[in-house]
């Protein structure tokens, strides 16, 4: 498995340009900014004309309604999200719902939502949620949906992912760099 061949999820926060320019067409960008309660409705749109023209998918962080709405790509559940409300609500086959989880009970949780790729963190940088790659390993094999790498993934580490079992890897650093 090579990197090349593995989905690419960027999170960004800001609309910068020079930095997305510098990104494949694979990579897929999602959106988040929890430093303000309040979205920059403007912003969003902004970026899903600029990134739709690219031929990039964009996904919003932790906002169903406001996906749905701008008809974007799909959502990202964080792992600080436990609701089941988006369930009620119907989309189009291409919608795409991803989550992120740290431990088991996290990752039942975005099975239960529904999710099509689970992203586990943190793999390689060392905070709270460090794992590892043995602790990624273990589990990340309880589950039988789409696994993504997060966390400290840079170009020095990343041919280290051919040792998981992974569909794609995610981050901010290693795409600004």
């Amino acid at each position: 498995m090579h990197d090349k061949l593995l989905k690419k999820y960027y999170f960004i926060n800001s609309f910068d340009t020079n930095i997305i320019n510098k990104q494949d067409k694979r990579t897929t960008f999602i959106y988040r900014d929890y430093k303000t309660s309040k979205l920059d409705t403007n912003r969003i749109l902004k970026l899903k004309t600029f990134l739709k023209k690219r031929g990039n998918k964009f996904l919003l962080a932790n906002n169903f309604k406001m996906a749905l709405k701008f008809k974007l790509d799909g959502v990202y559940l964080p792992s600080f999200n436990n609701k089941f409300d988006h369930l009620n609500y119907s989309t189009n086959s291409s919608f795409i719902i991803l989550g992120s989880a740290h431990n088991l009970k996290e990752i039942k949780i975005k099975e239960t939502q529904k999710v099509q790729s689970i992203f586990i963190s943190s793999l390689f940088k060392k905070n709270n949620n460090f794992l590892g790659i043995n602790k990624f390993k273990i589990i990340s094999s309880y589950s039988k949906k789409n696994i993504v790498a997060l966390g400290g993934i840079s170009k020095k580490n990343i041919k280290v992912l051919r040792l998981l079992n992974i569909s794609g890897f995610a981050g901010i650093s290693f795409f600004e760099k």
